[in-house]
């Protein structure tokens, strides 16, 4: 059987140019396993799902050495898995030296020079994956360092929130009534009547 792998590091990533070049293969649909998760680690359901379904003898396709994984000594122990324990061969598409084919014909240069090239690559994989995580972290310090914040907006009260609260604790207010005419969250609701308990007493 013959499978194709595809990985993008996030859901709004787009993986249509890996299925394309795998579609090029004449790799059925089906028969293509794809991960939308950071290449970190393996821990993927439809890789380990993939993983379960190889069998001596198959070949597995993917385009770039960095969509297998992120991670310079899992890269190697996957590869090892699937090439020696599975006895699974690997075509990395945009990387012909890595196509383990010629494995069992006893071409020891071209394993040597194969061995060399994935280690070189799954390195280079790895440090691009650092890279990309230090420049990301320098971008959001310097973000906050300029008053740019993250995650949700702050959401303000109405100016009204104190007779609103005052309606809601005479029980002239049913609590779903109020959070509408509030705009807020439960969570941010709870939050903001603390804060407002707290200006009263001052």
């Amino acid at each position: 059987m013959i499978y194709g792998y595809v990985r993008v590091s996030s859901k709004e990533q787009n993986e249509d140019r890996q299925i394309i070049a795998l579609n090029d293969l004449q790799i059925p649909n089906e028969q293509i396993f794809i991960d939308k998760q950071s290449g970190k680690d393996f821990n993927r359901k439809n890789y380990i799902d993939m993983l379960s379904k190889l069998q001596a003898g198959d070949l597995l396709y993917i385009l770039s050495i960095d969509r297998l994984g992120r991670n310079y000594d899992e890269i190697l122990n996957q590869w090892r898995l699937i090439t020696t324990d599975k006895d699974v061969n690997i075509v990395v598409i945009d990387m012909p030296m890595l196509d383990t084919r010629g494995r069992h014909q006893g071409d020891l240069m071209g394993k040597v020079v194969a061995d060399v090239v994935l280690q070189l690559l799954s390195f280079a994989a790895q440090k691009e994956y650092e890279s990309i995580h230090i420049r990301q972290t320098q971008g959001i310090a310097a973000a906050r360092a300029k008053g740019v914040r993250f995650g949700r907006p702050i959401k303000n009260p109405p100016e009204n929130f104190g007779n609103l609260i005052k309606q809601w604790e005479r029980g002239e207010l049913q609590f779903k009534d109020l959070l509408e005419k509030t705009g807020l969250r439960e969570a941010t609701f709870y939050r903001r009547l603390r804060e407002h308990r707290v200006m009263k007493k001052r």
